[in-house]
């Protein structure tokens, strides 16, 4: 007997020591190619043939006819049928974020990463095309939609269109996009000069529209909005984001004279597809560190209260860490915090390291390895590096989430079903007990509770639904530690 024991306590041993192994060893440059395959299945519009997603189909083809506008493309935001302008905007910019600040450490994957950009870029410029009279900022009715469970190529009746206008504003949505215009326009200004310069004039009219015609969208369109998207944050922080891409789009002074004359407070300890605070913080404090322009110089003790606010053993912390180590802000879809504060932590780190700086959180020094290091610590988290072993980066590794709340994904591929599944019909796969019949490959999920337990469960949609604003800033991220772990 006692033998029996000794072998079974090696083998658990054994076990043990080959799961922390396998689980330490994070290939960055395979889940950098997942995470980006991820935006190929978000898309809506006419698809390309792709090698890499042979289950998604073309979808959305008769979008905005009913205003007389081709609003065909773009993504849809998570695991639904609809586009909403506010975080696929937000998706877009952050996008072009990950491969203006780090798509010289992509490699082969710089082109993929451009692609989902101007995905993104080439709706949004659609969707500018009647400025200065309307902004179009979503495509689909969220309650009908949520009330189905479908493919999006079997939705062929055509979808509402919704829009912002001078007498019913949106500042929020209208200063998101002119920040993902001009962030893309930076994208493309070498590769296609026409078409950056088509993005920055797009880009200053949708932003002359949100600084004109101020208000909130979710006032404007509250009943299609809320309480998905709605504007929680208001709209100051668009407008403070969208001046500090236009400037560094533009390199026009005026710019920053207009984000310091708004006069609000960016402090915040969350970056989001509503809270653009941190961002444009770390944005801005970056020109003054790698620049040293003088006139944004007060934008770097911004970017390092954030900071403050979000690293471990901080006396300012103001987020709290689950026992296992990740970032917990949220109960729904958390994992959205925890890559947007990743990102600036990367970028940020990036930026002391070339100034050769460093700061203090109270009597913390924090430096460029400190700052890589907890980002680093999310992300190897995120893809299994956890007290549970999953990886919640759909594909990568064998142990992810097999049943994402993800209409697409759950029901069988219409090359392989070819039948139309009804809005009702597609709710016998919703309720099926078995895995997605296709893999969406790179998907980011909501993550685990504050106890690091996760339900892999299609119901369980705070944890089990991808979206593109999670992944968005991921993409940079994880550029980031494949390059940083080759040295």
């Amino acid at each position: 007997m006692g033998l029996e024991k000794f072998i079974c306590s090696l083998m658990l041993i054994v076990i043990g020591v080959a799961h922390t192994t396998a689980t330490s060893t994070v290939d960055y440059r395979g889940a950098l190619s997942k995470s980006l395959v991820f935006f190929e299945a978000q898309r809506s519009g006419k698809l390309p043939h792709l090698a890499s997603l042979s289950w998604r189909s073309s979808s959305g083809l008769n979008d905005g006819s009913t205003e007389n506008v081709d609003l065909t493309g773009g993504y849809y935001d998570a695991g639904d049928n609809v586009k909403f302008g506010l975080p696929m905007a937000f998706t877009t910019t952050m996008l072009s974020w990950s491969v203006i600040e780090f798509g010289k450490k992509m490699g082969s994957e710089l082109h993929n990463a451009r692609d989902a950009v101007k995905w993104g870029s080439d709706y949004l410029l659609k969707a500018s095309c009647h400025l200065p009279d309307a902004l179009y900022v979503q495509v689909g009715d969220p309650d009908k939609d949520h009330s189905c469970w479908m493919r999006s190529e079997d939705e062929k009746t055509p979808h509402p269109v919704y829009k912002v206008t001078p007498s019913n504003p949106g500042s929020d949505v209208a200063g998101e996009t002119a920040a993902a215009l001009a962030a893309a326009s930076i994208v493309f200004r070498h590769s296609d000069p026409h078409y950056s310069k088509q993005l920055i004039d797009a880009a200053v009219k949708a932003f002359t529209f949100a600084d004109k015609y101020r208000g909130s969208y979710s006032d404007s369109l509250s009943s299609v909005v809320c309480p998905f998207y709605c504007s929680y944050s208001g709209y100051q922080d668009e407008l403070l984001w969208a001046a500090a891409w236009l400037h560094k789009a533009t390199r026009n002074s005026s710019y920053i004279n207009y984000a310091k004359s708004l006069g609000c407070n960016p402090d915040s300890d969350t970056f989001s597809w509503d809270n653009k605070y941190p961002g444009a913080s770390v944005l801005l404090a970056k020109e003054y560190l790698l620049q040293k322009n003088q006139d944004v110089s007060e934008f770097r003790g911004h970017a390092e209260k954030f900071m403050c606010s979000i690293l471990p053993n901080s006396p300012s912390m103001s987020v709290t860490y689950t026992p296992g180590g990740l970032l917990y802000k949220m109960t729904g879809s958390n994992l959205q915090y925890v890559t947007t504060a990743s990102f600036l932590m990367s970028v940020y780190a990036k930026s002391l390291r070339f100034s050769k700086q460093t700061f203090q959180c109270g009597g913390m020094a924090v430096n460029p390895s400190l700052l890589r290091e907890v980002a680093k610590k999310q992300v190897d988290y995120i893809l299994g590096v956890n007290p549970k072993g999953m990886s919640y980066m759909v594909g990568y590794s064998n142990n992810f989430p097999k049943k994402v709340h993800h209409r697409d994904s759950s029901i069988p591929s219409i090359n392989n079903l070819s039948g139309t599944v009804s809005c009702d019909a597609g709710f016998e796969y919703y309720h099926s007990s078995a895995p997605n019949p296709n893999i969406l490959t790179g998907a980011v999920v909501g993550g685990p509770d504050p106890n690091d337990n996760f339900a892999d469960d299609r119901d369980n949609f705070a944890q089990s639904e991808p979206a593109t604003y999670i992944n968005a800033p991921l993409v940079g991220t994880l550029a980031y530690m494949a390059a940083s772990s080759q040295h």
